[in-house]
């Protein structure tokens, strides 16, 4: 519904790992600014600048900091410049924010060299791992909580949030759906729609792979998935129509294929003006997370360290919690008890082991979708 992004959303696992270290360390910084900003550029942690104190006054002495892609409802990011300014007094320079993942690359190599460029980036797994040799490698204080799975070894760059599949659906128009197979039901002609072209949008990428596992399929074989959407268009159930906030509120698009974040943070947007709920369906769930990379062409370097130190702070990372994402140090806040218990306690319900695709298992899918969905569903 916003910041739609042209390619398989993050699902960063083991061989994800292998893949970005065969890719190998990012080149040094270009840079040949001296002082404590030519330090910052090269620093691969705190540490490297002499503890966090320096590095607040590094990046309090370049006093601002260029991010892209970084829309003000997604994920709570709006709530998350906020703080960030507030607590270090840094202006933040927000560029594009429904630009996608690739976008944000193309804006680092066009603004190479200028005090635009983008200094940090927030990317999914395919335009991630094919350019890593644009990031630098930092690692922040509480990188041992990220779980291995989700980060490069050298600090190239970090799981930081993510979420599950879900249907988001107008409890006044339709019935609430229990399985993928709900959908085909007669009582959703004509209401059903996916987040984007999945051949091009992550998040209708993914609803495909959940109406794959929903109807027999597995993370190695979405045909069923393809299969499924036939079957909705064929019976009437499917809408062509990419859904937004404003077809929402308007009940245009009553049923939704999207992130459950997403879904969450329209539901309090429309109380008292449509019933909007969330299931991630048992047997279909999907997991997915984002990932933070530091610009190596950064214009503000000690910004940009700042800022990765600020994301998984815990206070970052509660943030993203009440934005309803899924923070990547979830499980080390609970168990030191500084995750915020009423935002965890209020994510959307799941009922199963999560299916994270792999990259070989994305391009498998990706390759079935271009092969396949134009002719079963267009």
């Amino acid at each position: 519904m916003r910041r739609t992004r042209p390619e398989s959303i993050l699902a960063l696992v083991a061989g994800s790992l292998l893949l970005a270290s065969a890719c190998g360390a990012p080149p040094a910084p270009s840079s040949t600014t001296g002082g404590a900003a030519g330090q910052a550029a090269t620093a691969k942690s705190a540490a490297d600048l002499g503890g966090m104190d320096a590095l607040v006054a590094a990046a309090k002495k370049e006093g601002k900091l260029n991010v892209i892609a970084l829309a003000p409802d997604w994920a709570n990011y709006g709530q998350m410049i906020d703080a960030f300014t507030k607590k270090y007094g840094i202006k933040v320079d927000s560029s594009q924010p429904d630009a996608s993942s690739q976008e944000e690359i193309n804006a680092a190599k066009q603004l190479q060299g200028t005090d635009r460029v983008p200094d940090v980036f927030d990317l999914g797994q395919n335009v991630l791992l094919a350019n890593t040799g644009v990031f630098a490698p930092y690692q922040v204080q509480t990188w041992k909580d990220i779980p291995d799975t989700l980060k490069d070894p050298n600090g190239v760059w970090a799981g930081d949030y993510g979420g599950y599949m879900s249907i988001g659906y107008d409890a006044s128009k339709v019935p609430p759906p229990t399985s993928i197979q709900d959908l085909l039901k007669p009582e959703y002609k004509g209401k059903v729609a996916l987040n984007g072209d999945p051949t091009q949008a992550g998040a209708a990428f993914n609803g495909v792979v959940a109406a794959a596992l929903g109807s027999g399929g597995s993370a190695d074989n979405i045909a069923p998935g393809v299969d499924f959407f036939a079957s909705l268009k064929k019976s009437g159930n499917f809408l062509p129509v990419d859904p937004t906030p404003a077809t929402i509120a308007s009940g245009q698009t009553p049923v939704v294929f999207d992130w459950d974040y997403l879904h969450a943070v329209q539901a309090i947007k429309l109380v008292g003006k449509v019933g909007w709920k969330v299931v991630v369906p048992k047997g279909a769930v999907v997991g997915s997370y984002y990932a933070q990379a530091v610009n190596k062409g950064a214009a503000h370097p000690a910004a940009a360290r700042l800022w990765e130190e600020f994301l998984y702070s815990d206070q970052g990372q509660n943030i993203w919690l009440n934005g309803f994402a899924r923070p990547v140090r979830a499980d080390a806040m609970q168990k030191a008890g500084t995750i915020d218990q009423n935002a965890f306690a209020n994510l959307p319900a799941v009922d199963g082991t999560p299916v994270i695709l792999t990259p070989q298992q994305a391009d498998t899918a990706k390759a079935y979708l271009a092969a396949h969905w134009s002719s079963a569903v267009s």
